[in-house]
């Protein structure tokens, strides 16, 4: 019978990856797990959960999650990151999904987004953490951007949409929030650079206000409480960052020279 595949993508993910795991099995026919390298308890984790481990150099998310996809049995799969939980409605209608749509042909598009809520603080941020993504698609009709960062699913035709949720948990701190920032503004200045990119100077002060008016007050994050206002003032430094560090490998100005 056609089956439902769960890809996911991992480095160092022993705090995150059971969590995930117990969310997907339900409805799992197996889990795809490509690792990069991981230095931690990860790949015994996923060993011991039975999941289909493969390692590859990691080269961009985009790349390595098509990797994934690539390496699933069924043509039905469902990406989903490690630090990412199903919720219980979700999982109820991936099942239904599985027996119903793949199994009997139902289905009238060639993928599905899934809103998500991201969990910030230890708080779910109801209104400035929501969104949706295109995680469940047949891959014979779609697949992953091969980018860096910011990778999507792109399939043919309009795409259908889950109720249930996503929830995200990736960040552990504030400290761990910067971490991220830093990795993924460096990754995406990189990538707009060999796009030839280029953004006016001006345009780094202004980033940073209109990201965090946009997600503060059009999109209510005022009535996240605290959480809320640090989680839009993190997302004004990540959009100033990716325009300030695409402005700085775009100049190559050279360090300048310090005389004793």
């Amino acid at each position: 019978m056609p089956g439902l595949s769960v890809v996911i993508i991992t480095l160092n993910e022993e705090r995150n990856i059971l969590r995930c795991l117990e969310s997907v099995k339900p409805f799992a026919t197996e889990i795809v797990v490509v690792d990069s390298g991981s230095a931690d308890r990860t790949i015994d984790l996923c060993r011991d959960a039975g999941c289909r481990l493969f390692n590859r150099d990691f080269d961009g998310y985009g790349t390595q999650k098509q990797f994934a996809v690539n390496m699933a049995v069924n043509d039905w799969v469902f990406s989903i990151d490690a630090d990412e939980v199903v919720s219980r409605e979700l999982c109820d209608e991936l099942q239904q999904f599985k027996r119903r749509e793949i199994r009997d042909g139902e289905n009238v598009s060639n993928g599905y987004c899934i809103p998500f809520i991201l969990n910030y603080m230890g708080r779910l941020l109801r209104f400035s953490g929501t969104g949706k993504n295109l995680r469940l698609f047949d891959r014979r009709k779609g697949k992953f951007t091969l980018v860096p960062v910011h990778e999507t699913v792109i399939i043919e035709g309009k795409p259908g949409r889950m109720k249930g949720r996503l929830i995200h948990y990736s960040y552990r701190s504030i400290d761990h929030h910067f971490e991220k920032i830093n990795f993924y503004t460096s990754r995406a200045a990189e990538g707009y650079q060999r796009k030839g990119k280029i953004f006016p100077k001006c345009w780094a002060a202004l980033k940073f206000p209109c990201t965090f008016f946009t997600f503060y007050f059009l999109r209510l994050g005022f009535l996240d409480g605290y959480p809320g206002f640090m989680w839009a003032a993190l997302a004004g430094v990540y959009s100033a960052m990716k325009v300030v560090k695409t402005i700085e490998l775009n100049s190559k100005i050279e360090p300048a020279r310090i005389y004793l």
